[in-house]
């Protein structure tokens, strides 16, 4: 599927970007079965669980999201509600996204997830049993979609050695307007400064500090990407989007493999009881 020239690429910045990757009419398909999903799922603002890529992190002592990893679930803007809590638009509107398995629980996208082609290039960079733990279908709502700050995947998603690879396909034309990710070339070298697990009371996330410094942002590049573009990103690679201050959504699907010779700990946030992994 890769050339040698892409594989090295990967291998050296981190990250591969693949323009038309995937068909636009499997995009659209996806999008439809998204909002569809989002209509039918959607619980009460009161019942809310509001998801944020930050400090605040509210999502991280809730039940509705710590057992997320084995359903399909709903998560809210946190600019979506007004100063009185009420929602400003349609709650399925008004999402940041959905998670974590729907790749497993929904058959479209299952099928979107898993295709051969989507294998070889698992395969071409080097996974040797890719598996898949989970999915995320980000809305990137315009006006209202949040920014997600610098993070590795690999902090929340651990394996020993580290091999999370995230599979991250616009779903609608991602721009520097509408909140496309960026990326730093070759940091995926720099020794990953946090790590994300369960308390011991298995309750609540919390992060355990390894080093203090943040992560630079001086040679972060836009990640721009054009319906049907796969982009492909190194578990320890440092990126972050901006908000989404435009009037245009950005629509994204994310599958996150990780490679079953390796160990994943008993303490990660994501936890599959009721689901086995699978892969490709």
């Amino acid at each position: 599927m890769l050339t040698a020239a892409q594989v090295q690429r990967f291998h050296d910045e981190g990250f591969l970007v693949l323009p038309d990757f995937v068909a636009t009419d499997m995009c659209l398909e996806l999008r439809d079965r998204a909002m569809m999903l989002a209509e039918k799922l959607v619980p009460s603002p009161e019942q809310a669980t509001i998801f944020t890529a930050d400090t605040e992190a509210k999502h991280a002592v809730d039940k509705y999201f710590l057992e997320s990893g084995d359903k399909i679930r709903c998560f809210f803007e946190k600019d979506a509600f007004d100063s009185n809590g009420a929602l400003r638009s349609q709650a399925h509107l008004s999402l940041n996204k959905l998670g974590h398995a729907m790749h497993d629980l929904d058959p479209v996208f299952d099928s979107f997830s898993r295709t051969p082609d989507m294998q070889a290039v698992a395969t071409d960079i080097g996974m040797n049993d890719p598996l898949l733990l989970q999915s995320m279908y980000i809305f990137k709502q315009p006006r209202i979609g949040g920014e997600v700050n610098c993070h590795t995947d690999h902090t929340y998603l651990w394996t020993e050695p580290a091999s999370v690879i995230g599979f991250w396909v616009a779903i609608d034309d991602a721009t520097t307007e509408n909140g496309c990710m960026w990326a730093l070339p070759g940091g995926h070298r720099i020794p990953v400064k946090t790590r994300s697990r369960l308390n011991d009371e298995r309750t609540a996330t919390i992060t355990d500090v390894l080093d203090p410094t943040p992560y630079p942002t001086e040679g972060l590049v836009p990640l721009e990407a054009p319906r049907g573009t796969l982009v492909l990103l190194h578990g320890t690679l440092p990126h972050l989007s901006g908000p989404n201050t435009s009037d245009k959504p950005r629509h994204a699907y994310t599958v996150h493999a990780i490679d079953g010779t390796c160990d994943y700990p008993s303490n990660n946030w994501l936890q599959r009881p009721s689901l086995p992994l699978r892969g490709f």
